[in-house]
């Protein structure tokens, strides 16, 4: 394989902290399922003001989708090589009329 064709660290940095949060997600989204799967009847039980439990944990994994996003935006790494391209292509005489 070619080392210019391997991907940088800051790129195998973000591909492995996009799985770990999406293994952590599955997990969650797995115990849903797994309860609404076989223990439906509990997913009728009051937990929260007057909610049962499938509208707040239903609730609750739109939110925490909505944390591991913005976690994954504040630690993702910028490839050098991207801050190159666009450094570049903004000094590049552009065709103005």
């Amino acid at each position: 394989m070619n080392t210019s064709e391997s991907p940088s660290p800051q790129r195998r940095f973000n591909t492995r902290l996009g799985l770990f949060l999406f293994l952590v997600y599955l997990a969650l989204y797995s115990g849903f399922v797994l309860i609404n799967a076989f223990a439906a009847d509990k997913m009728e039980i009051i937990v929260l003001v007057g909610l049962n439990l499938a509208i707040v944990y239903g609730f609750g994994l739109i939110a925490f989708a909505l944390v591991l996003a913005l976690i994954y935006g504040m630690l993702c790494q910028k490839d050098p090589a991207e801050d190159i391209a666009t450094e570049e292509a903004a000094a590049a005489p552009g065709d103005s009329k």
